[in-house]
């Protein structure tokens, strides 16, 4: 999985991002057994990729929870 955009988790529904986080976390989860049981990760950057998509998705969910946009200030 590549680490997903803003642009492109703004464009998704709620109820997509949602089954997006469920996805992502799956995948985190199975890294994480893998790393505990003392093996090494396909990929050593892939967990913090995963943890950083989850954030980003939780943020969008966030920022539309709350009305705002996101926006940057100048």
């Amino acid at each position: 999985m590549t680490l997903l955009r803003m642009k492109e988790l703004r464009s998704l529904s709620d109820d997509e991002l949602r089954r997006r986080i469920a996805e992502v976390e799956n995948d985190l989860l199975r890294e994480r057994g893998v790393a505990a049981m003392g093996g090494a990760p396909p990929s050593p950057g892939r967990m913090r990729a995963l943890r950083t998509n989850v954030a980003r998705a939780l943020t969008v969910l966030s920022e539309r929870s709350a009305g705002t946009r996101g926006s940057r200030r100048p």
